[in-house]
């Protein structure tokens, strides 16, 4: 789990059908020492996990991806360049099955984008 380790949730707001939170990346975590030292950038597979733990926050359970149909990474993040970065994530839920279009922005600048399913 990377809450409130690699990152924390510094604000969330949701309905039924969004959520969107602010979250602070902590740019001395263990990660970045390997990706890469004195250049540290955030993983994809993390800015994945990441919105995976914001779900499981927002549902209060453990989650299982089922399937990712888009995943695209537009900007470097770097952690200490860009430290805050505000997740938006549009929800829909049908036979138990939570699909979801995420992205990642910040100063007008979109990070990520992903399209999944968790159960």
């Amino acid at each position: 789990m990377l809450l409130n380790d690699f990152f924390e949730i510094i604000d969330m707001q949701s309905t039924s059908e969004k959520v969107i939170s602010k979250i602070k990346l902590n740019p001395t975590h263990k990660i970045f020492s390997g990706h890469f030292p004195n250049n540290p950038i955030t993983p994809g597979v993390v800015l994945v996990q990441i919105v995976k733990e914001i779900l499981e926050k927002f549902y209060n359970k453990e989650l299982l991806l089922l399937k990712m149909s888009r995943c695209k990474f537009l900007k470097i993040l770097n952690p200490n360049e860009i430290p805050i970065i505000t997740i938006h994530i549009n929800i829909s839920v049908m036979e138990n099955v939570i699909k979801v279009d995420a992205f990642g922005e910040e100063k007008e600048n979109i990070y990520f984008k992903l399209s999944a399913a968790y159960q």
